[in-house]
C-alpha cells in the first residue's frame, strides 16, 4: 500500500506539469451552468481547431469557478504566460482565439476576464486584470470553494496536489477520533443545510452512540429553487466532499457513507462515481486507509425528484427503499437512524468545510465571521443581478455588498425590491434591511432564513403577492401528504393567494393563513412546520401590496394579470 507521501508526490509532479505548460494547457468549465451555455460545443470546437491546426495540447475539463454569468469559460496557459481566463467563449469564437492565442502565440484581451498566478517568465500580461482582484472575487474567502474552476474534478492527483486528503493523513495519523469531534467543535462549524446547528456536537452525539455499524450520511438533494451550490462543490471539487465524510467517519467510529443525490443530476452523480472509484484505487477509501487501523466505504444513492427527500428522516426512508416521508422523532438519527443504526446526516457544504479545518485547525476557521456564525457562507446569486453566479464571502458581509460588490447590482438599473432567501421554506427581505449582516441568526431575526445560500434578487417590478403565490405553489407541490397539517394547509394557502391575484380575495385572508401557519407547526417535519414563512415576511414588509390586491383589486406592480394596475 502507497504512503500518503509517496501520493503526493506524484500529484505534486503531475501539477507541476500542468503549471508549466511545455505544452498548451486548456481548461474549459463544463459544469452544469457552462453546459448551458453550450460548453459540450465549445469542448468540441477546440478538439476540432487543434486538430486542424495540429497543436499538441492538454484539455481538463474543470466545473465552475462561480462566475456563471461569463460562462462558457476557457483558461489557457502557455509558456512564459499565467493561467488566462477568457469569458463567454461560444464555439463560433474558438477558432480566434485558437488562432490568436496558441497559432500566433498572441493574447485576446478583449475576451480575457482574468488571469490567476504569474508568469513563468518575464512575457507581459498587459490590459488583464488578476482574476481574484475582480470585484466579483476580491471580497471572497474560499473555503470550500478553494478549488473550483481550478482543477479538475476527475483527476483525483490534482485534489492531493492542492493540499487535498491532508486534513485526513492528520487525523488518521496524528489524532484521535475523540480529537477531530473536538477540533470542529472548536471550529463552530454550524451545518449548512438550513438548520444551521453546530456541525460538532451532531458528531459527538454519534460517537457516543454504541454499536458496531454507524452511517455518515450525506445530503445532497438540493431542491430549493435558486440554490446549486450543493451541485456546484460535488461537480467541481467532490473529492473534498469525500474527505469530508471519510474524516466524519473516523471521528464517530462509522462505516459506511452515502451521498443522496436527486437522480437527475446526471453529471452531478458522474463525477461524484468517478471521485469515489479513485479515491478507493489511491487507498483513500476501502480497508486500512492510508494502512491506518480504519476502514470506511462510500456509496451514493439516488432519489427521484422529492423536496421533502432532503428531509433526514424521509432521506433515510428512500436509502431503505421506501416511500421519502418523514417518520416520528425520537428517536433521533444518532441513536436510531438508516436500517435502525446509529446514523450522522450533513450537508454537502458542511462536509466541504471539514478537511481545510483538519488541516489549518478549529481557531483558524472560527477567526472567520461572526460571533455566533464561523466561517463563510456560499451564496447563490439569482434573479435581477447583473453578475449571477456562486460566491464564498465570509459572514460578517452585508447583503448590499454581495449584491453590489459581488453581484454587479441589478441587472436592469431599477431599484431592489425584495429578496428572496432561504429557499421555499424561507422568506422575504424588504429593501430596506439590504444592510442586514450575512449571520444565521441576524437574517433569521428579519424574518428571511439563510437557509441553503439561495438569493433571489427582485426588482421593483415584482409583485410580492405573486412571488408568495409561487413559492406557497411549490410547497403545496411537494408536500409528501403524510401529516394532514401539512397536506391541508400548504393547498388553502395556495387557494387564497391564487384568490388575491384574481381579484378574489376577502378580508380577513391573511389572518386565516398565519393561524394555518400556527396549526401546521404542528407537521412532522419542517416542511409543514416553516411553509408560512413566506407569508409572515410577505405580510410584514409588503403589507400595502396584499391589502391592495384584497381590498382595491389592484396590483401595483401591475403584475397579476386579472386585476387592474
Amino acid at each position: 500500500m502507497r504512503t500518503f507521501e509517496e501520493i503526493k508526490k506524484e500529484a505534486l509532479a503531475d501539477w507541476e506539469m500542468v503549471q508549466r505548460a511545455e505544452k498548451p494547457q486548456i481548461f474549459v468549465g463544463t459544469a452544469t451552468c457552462g453546459r448551458a451555455a453550450g460548453a459540450v460545443q465549445v469542448l468540441e470546437a477546440i478538439r476540432s481547431e487543434l486538430e486542424r491546426h495540429r497543436i499538441e495540447a492538454s484539455i481538463h475539463e474543470v466545473g465552475c469557478i462561480g462566475l456563471c454569468y461569463a460562462d462558457v469559460l476557457v483558461d489557457i496557459i502557455k509558456d512564459g504566460y499565467p493561467r488566462i481566463s477568457y469569458k463567454n467563449i461560444t464555439p463560433e469564437l474558438v477558432p480566434q482565439l485558437i488562432e490568436d492565442c496558441l497559432v500566433k502565440d498572441g493574447l485576446r484581451t478583449d475576451l480575457a476576464l482574468g488571469y490567476i498566478g504569474e508568469a513563468s517568465s518575464a512575457q507581459p500580461v498587459q490590459g488583464i486584470p488578476k482574476l481574484f482582484e475582480l470585484p466579483e472575487m476580491a471580497r471572497q474567502v474560499r473555503i470550500a470553494m478553494r478549488n473550483c474552476g481550478i482543477i479538475a474534478p476527475g483527476n483525483i492527483l490534482h485534489y492531493v496536489a492542492n493540499d487535498g486528503y491532508s486534513g485526513l493523513r492528520r487525523a488518521l495519523f496524528e489524532m484521535s477520533p475523540e480529537e477531530v469531534v473536538e477540533e470542529v467543535i472548536k471550529s463552530g462549524l454550524r451545518g449548512r443545510g438550513g438548520a444551521a446547528f453546530m456541525t460538532g456536537q451532531k458528531w459527538k452525539f454519534l460517537a457516543s452512540a454504541p454499536g458496531p455499524v454507524k452511517y455518515i450520511l450525506n445530503n445532497a438533494e438540493e431542491g430549493d429553487p435558486g440554490a446549486f451550490n450543493d451541485k456546484g462543490l460535488l461537480e467541481s471539487d467532490p473529492h473534498t466532499v469525500l474527505e469530508g465524510m471519510i474524516i466524519n467517519g473516523y471521528a464517530t467510529s462509522a462505516t459506511k457513507g452515502y451521498v443522496f443525490i436527486r437522480c437527475v443530476h446526471r453529471d452531478v452523480i458522474r463525477k461524484t462515481q468517478k471521485a469515489i472509484e479513485q479515491a478507493r484505487e489511491y487507498g483513500f477509501l476501502g480497508q486500512d486507509i492510508l494502512g491506518a487501523s480504519f476502514s470506511f466505504e462510500i456509496e451514493i444513492a439516488l432519489t427521484g425528484e422529492s423536496y421533502v427527500a432532503g428531509e433526514e428522516t424521509a432521506l433515510m426512508e428512500a436509502i431503505e427503499g421506501k416511500r421519502a416521508m418523514p417518520r416520528y422523532r425520537p428517536p433521533f438519527p444518532a441513536q436510531v437512524g438508516l436500517w435502525g443504526k446509529p446514523s450522522n446526516i450533513n450537508n454537502v457544504k458542511t462536509f466541504a468545510y471539514v478537511p481545510s479545518i483538519l488541516a489549518k485547525g478549529g481557531d483558524w476557521y472560527a477567526g472567520i465571521g461572526t460571533e455566533t456564525s464561523k466561517g463563510t457562507a456560499i451564496i447563490c446569486l439569482t434573479g435581477n443581478v447583473a453578475k449571477p453566479g456562486m460566491v464564498e464571502v465570509p459572514f460578517g458581509l452585508t447583503l448590499r455588498q454581495v449584491i453590489n460588490l459581488l453581484g454587479g447590482g441589478v441587472s436592469n438599473g431599477k431599484e431592489i425590491k425584495l429578496l428572496q432567501t432561504g429557499g421555499p421554506l424561507g422568506g422575504f427581505l424588504g429593501a430596506s434591511e439590504l444592510d442586514v449582516t450575512i449571520d444565521f441568526d441576524e437574517m433569521a431575526s428579519k424574518g428571511a432564513i439563510l437557509g441553503s445560500g439561495g438569493i433571489i434578487v427582485a426588482d421593483e417590478t415584482a409583485c410580492a403577492v405573486e412571488m408568495t403565490k409561487v413559492l406557497a405553489d411549490f410547497n403545496n407541490d411537494e408536500s409528501c401528504g403524510k401529516c394532514f397539517p401539512c397536506r391541508l394547509g400548504t393547498k388553502h394557502m395556495l387557494e387564497l393567494l391564487d384568490n388575491m391575484t384574481k381579484g378574489e380575495g376577502q378580508p380577513g385572508d391573511v389572518e386565516r393563513m398565519l393561524a394555518m401557519g400556527e396549526t401546521m407547526l404542528s407537521s412532522l417535519c419542517g416542511h409543514g412546520q416553516l411553509s408560512v414563512n413566506p407569508i409572515k415576511s410577505a405580510v410584514k414588509y409588503f403589507q400595502d401590496e396584499i391589502e391592495a390586491h384584497i381590498r382595491e383589486k389592484r396590483c401595483p406592480a401591475g403584475r397579476c394579470e386579472l386585476l387592474s394596475a
